[in-house]
C-alpha cells in the first residue's frame, strides 16, 4: 500500500500544479511529503446520491476504494452532528456534517495565499484532521506552528496522525475565535472555518504587517476568502480573493435555529411590487451583497397553500422578514417586523449595480474598534 499511496500522492500533486493551486516549490515539497491518508484512517462519510434530505454513509479504511478517495481533490466529511464518526454508523445518517478534511486544492491554495516566508510564526484556527497542520509544519518547522481545535476528540485524532507523520507542532484545544495569546504575536493567522465577523482577538495577536486569511460570510450562504493586513493602530483591512469559497462556520458563528416562523399570511405585513426578486438569491455575488444589507438574515424556500413557491428572508433576532413570490413574470414582496428588510437589500443591490456590479475580488474588508465593514 505504501507504493500505491506514494503514486496516488504524486498524481494529486500533479493535479494541483496543473489546476494552479500549487504554485511554489516549498509547498510542492510539503504536499509530496505528507500522506493525506494518514489523516483519514478513521474513515469518512460519503453523500448518498439523490437522498433528500442529504444522507451520508460511512467509508472505512478497510473499504476497497478508501485509499484512492483519500487522494482525490475532494472534501471528505469526517464528523457528523458534533460527535458521530464513521465507526459509529452502519447504514445511513441524515444529520449535518460538523468536521471535514477540506479538498486539497483549497487547502494548498490558501496556504499559498497566506504568503508565508521562512521563519514565520503561524496560528492555524481549526486543526481538523491535521492535514493542513502537517503541511504548515513541513514548510516552517513544528516550533513555528500553533494549531487550535474546538473539538477535543477531533484534536486527539489529529495529534495522533501528526505524530505518525513525524510532526509535533503546538496543538491546543480551545475556542479558536479567541486565538491563542500564549504564543503570540504571530506573523500569519489562517482559519479553516468560516466566520461571520473577524474576531478582534485575531487582530490583537497578529503583529503589525502580519496577515490574516479566513473566509468571511453570512447566513444567506455566500462567503469568500479575505486576506487582511494588520495595521499599527490595531485595525486590519484587505481584499476578498474571490473564488466562491466556503467553509463550515465556527460553531459560535452558526445562525440561530429558525424555530417557530412568523405569520406570513396575507394579513400580516405590507406588500408591494419589487424590481429585485427572490431569484437574486441564486447568484453567489448578489447574495453576498444582499448579506451586507441583512447580515443576520437567513433564507428559506417555502411552498404556499396554492402551490406557489415563496422565498423568505428572515432575521430571527429582530423578527424582521420578507416574503417574495413571482406571478406572471413580476415579483412581489411582503414584509413584516420592526424593519423593512427587503428595502435595505434592494437599496444595497441598487448601489452595487450602479457601481458597475464589481466582482467580489474588488471588495475590501475593514475591521476597526467600531466593527467590520465590507465595501466595494
Amino acid at each position: 500500500m505504501i507504493d500505491e499511496a506514494r503514486l496516488l500522492r504524486e498524481r494529486l500533486t500533479d493535479t494541483l500544479i496543473k489546476e494552479g493551486s500549487l504554485r511554489s516549490a516549498p509547498w510542492q515539497a510539503a504536499v509530496e511529503a505528507t500522506p493525506r491518508h494518514h489523516f483519514l484512517r478513521g474513515g469518512f462519510f460519503r453523500r448518498v446520491e439523490g437522498a433528500v434530505p442529504s444522507a451520508w454513509t460511512p467509508v472505512r479504511a478497510d473499504d476497497p476504494d478508501w485509499l484512492a478517495a483519500c487522494y482525490t481533490d475532494t472534501s471528505l466529511v469526517t464528523q457528523i452532528a458534533g460527535t458521530i464518526v464513521p465507526d459509529d454508523i452502519r447504514g445511513e445518517i441524515l444529520r449535518l456534517p460538523t468536521s471535514s478534511s477540506t479538498l486539497p486544492s483549497l487547502v494548498v491554495g490558501m496556504l499559498e495565499d497566506l504568503l508565508v516566508e521562512d521563519g514565520a510564526r503561524v496560528l492555524e484556527v481549526g486543526t481538523g484532521t491535521g492535514y493542513s497542520t502537517a503541511l504548515l509544519a513541513h514548510r516552517l518547522g513544528d516550533e513555528l506552528v500553533t494549531s487550535i481545535e474546538y473539538d477535543d476528540d477531533v484534536a486527539t485524532r489529529a495529534s495522533i496522525a501528526l505524530g505518525q507523520t513525524g510532526h509535533h507542532p503546538d496543538l491546543v484545544v480551545g475556542d479558536g475565535l479567541n486565538g491563542y495569546p500564549a504564543n503570540a504575536p504571530y506573523d500569519r493567522l489562517i482559519a479553516t472555518c468560516g466566520v461571520h465577523t473577524i474576531p478582534s482577538a485575531w487582530i490583537e495577536q497578529v503583529r503589525p504587517g502580519g496577515l490574516i486569511l479566513t473566509t468571511v460570510g453570512g447566513w444567506l450562504g455566500s462567503s469568500e476568502i479575505a486576506r487582511l493586513t494588520v495595521a499599527e493602530d490595531g485595525t486590519a483591512s484587505g481584499p476578498l480573493l474571490g473564488g466562491q469559497i466556503s467553509f463550515m462556520f465556527a460553531r459560535a458563528h452558526l445562525p440561530p435555529t429558525l424555530g417557530m416562523l412568523p405569520d406570513f399570511s396575507e394579513g400580516g405585513g405590507s406588500e408591494r411590487p419589487t424590481r429585485v426578486g427572490g431569484d437574486v438569491l441564486r447568484d453567489w455575488t448578489a447574495r453576498f451583497v444582499a448579506q451586507l444589507a441583512a447580515p443576520r438574515a437567513q433564507h428559506v424556500t417555502m411552498v404556499g397553500d396554492d402551490g406557489r413557491t415563496e422565498q423568505v428572508v428572515l432575521d430571527v433576532a429582530s423578527g424582521a422578514w420578507a416574503l417574495l413570490y413571482e406571478k406572471d413574470g413580476a415579483w412581489t414582496v411582503r414584509q413584516g417586523g420592526p424593519t423593512a428588510l427587503w428595502d435595505a437589500v434592494e437599496a444595497h443591490l441598487d448601489g452595487w449595480e450602479s457601481a458597475g456590479s464589481p466582482p467580489l475580488k474588488d471588495f475590501t474588508v475593514t475591521v476597526t474598534g467600531q466593527g467590520q465593514t465590507i465595501h466595494w
